[in-house]
């Protein structure tokens, strides 16, 4: 289909997810979120799509947040709607079953690191600030924010960020743990590409499933959660992938997964 605020390419197996509205540091209007959510439901559902390349349009910005000037002319109950609209695509980004790398090539604030948190990884420039400023605002993080940073860096660090709503660079970030690494503003693209390329291919029925066991057993105890990992790793052994993952290993050559 044709996308207004959002570009979407796939080339061998990767797809690449671009929020295109530079003019406005590529914030998030509903628009923008109910493409978001329509493409992703299409990549879900694409067999050749193994891996998403999830970014920003321009040089300045990743996300830089939500749209406040639509934000604000909301009543209560349309911000509650709003609120949930976002929050069921970032959902749909975090259960895709395939892995999404947020490329945060600049700032990535409110809405924007919302947006981030839901990727399987983040790779950021040294240039990229990153927070949760909504507090200035008389606000809170509306699309998941307070449940994912607390996830992501834990209860002090998260209360920080969204207490202060002061933005913090790629280094205290990466030190958090709030993104998966950090390169020179001019190395970032070969390196989101080189990590795209080994995740595409590499086996997505192993891939899913990691990624189903760390997403849907998150909230459930120890017990229960290695139940649900050795069920999924049981699974795996009726596929294609794990006989030609295994054989290749013994071989000693490079596997050929096909999904199956």
């Amino acid at each position: 289909m044709a996308y207004q605020n959002i570009l979407l390419e796939i080339t061998d197996g990767i797809a690449r997810v671009t929020v295109n509205r530079p003019e406005k540091l590529n914030a998030l209007n509903q628009q923008t979120l109910i493409e978001l959510g329509l493409a992703f439901a299409a990549l879900k559902a694409d067999e050749a799509v193994r891996v998403v390349v999830l970014t920003g349009a321009g040089p300045k910005a990743f996300v830089a947040g939500a749209d406040i000037a639509e934000l604000r002319e909301l009543n209560a109950i349309q911000a509650r709607d709003a609120s949930l609209l976002g929050s069921r695509v970032m959902l749909s980004i975090e259960n895709l079953g395939k892995p999404v790398i947020a490329r945060i090539n600049g700032f990535a604030l409110g809405g924007g690191l919302e947006l981030a948190m839901c990727c399987s990884l983040r790779l950021a420039s040294d240039k990229a600030k990153l927070g949760l400023p909504e507090v200035s605002l008389g606000l809170m993080p509306g699309f998941g924010g307070t449940q994912r940073a607390r996830r992501l860096v834990g209860k002090s660090a998260a209360l920080e960020m969204m207490l202060l709503g002061a933005p913090i660079d790629a280094a205290r970030a990466y030190a958090l743990g709030l993104v998966s690494q950090v390169h020179p503003a001019d190395q970032l693209d070969a390196q989101v590409d080189a990590l795209a390329s080994k995740l595409a291919r590499s086996a997505p029925l192993a891939l899913r499933a990691i990624l189903d066991a760390l997403n849907g057993a998150a909230d459930l105890s120890i017990e229960q959660g290695i139940e649900y990992e050795s069920t999924a790793f049981g699974l795996l052994f009726s596929s294609a992938d794990m006989r030609e993952g295994t054989s290749a290993f013994l071989e000693k050559r490079a596997a050929e997964f096909l999904g199956r």
